[in-house]
């Protein structure tokens, strides 16, 4: 059976092992897609979890999801149409300080998020906004660092789903009750004291916890559920930008706080 032929599930373990490869050596590969072109976003959540799975294999445990191309920014500078998900581990938040060596990764981006952490279960195909604020029971301001496992970022919603949506690292500030209309919280984003963008809150899917609600009935989709006391990333209200050795970085968030990750 040739490539052309072979079902996608015969090339779920394969690819998975490439991506972690990738991870493992620090090395831009092409496109899972020109290999294979009929490759699906639901086949590639599959190699998604095999991904993962070296991840827990290595002793990391997940600690957090994360959500990406939840804006029309987003998509528009990856050149995608829909959201997709990924998951962090343990060993990618960054320590006191969220001192991020670069050198780790092979073309680090960041970008200014709003993490939920909940205080109930989530489930079910109709989980709405309300449901999700409802359920949480913290924000925090967060900066998710991207790293393609893509030579120049450039893939399909396929690429990067089964590359875990480029997780690579994350920081989070400190979490706060949330306050007011979170599609009205502002956001600026700076590099090196200089402005990057500004945004607010409804960049993401109009409201961020619309992202989160995403999120679940996704997981329900696929037969899961979202338990209490997750944290959630609910994707970029900017473009990211590269980060490098000698860069700081900083969100800042209307009645949310700021964090900041500093490149060495």
């Amino acid at each position: 059976m040739d490539a052309a032929q072979a079902s996608p599930a015969d090339h779920v373990q394969p690819l998975a092992d490439r991506l972690w490869r990738a991870v493992q050596e620090r090395r831009a590969i092409t496109p899972l897609t020109a290999e294979h072109p009929g490759l699906t976003v639901d086949a590639a959540y599959d190699i998604q979890d095999r991904v993962v799975a070296h991840h827990l294999a290595k002793g990391a445990t997940v600690t957090a999801a994360k959500l990406g191309l939840t804006s029309a920014v987003k998509q528009r500078q990856m050149n995608v149409s829909e959201p997709l998900y990924g998951w962090l581990t343990d060993g990618m938040l960054l320590p006191a300080g969220n001192l991020l060596e670069v050198g780790r990764f092979i073309q680090p981006r960041v970008e200014p998020e709003i993490a939920f952490g909940t205080a109930r279960d989530l489930d079910g195909p109709g989980v709405t906004t309300a449901a999700v604020l409802a359920a949480t029971e913290w924000v925090a301001p967060a900066i998710d660092v991207l790293d393609s496992r893509f030579t120049g970022y450039r893939f399909t919603l396929a690429d990067v789903t089964a590359d875990n949506s480029s997780a690579a690292a994350y920081a989070l500030g400190s979490p706060v009750e949330p306050a007011g209309d979170l599609r009205l919280t502002g956001c600026v984003f700076t590099k090196n004291g200089e402005l990057v963008a500004t945004a607010a809150g409804a960049a993401v899917m109009e409201h961020p916890a619309a992202a989160v609600a995403w999120f679940v009935r996704k997981l329900h989709d696929r037969g899961g559920g979202l338990p209490a006391g997750s944290v959630v990333l609910a994707g970029a209200l900017t473009a990211a930008v590269p980060i490098a050795p000698g860069d700081t970085v900083t969100a800042e968030f209307d009645r949310v706080g700021a964090v900041t990750v500093v490149g060495y």
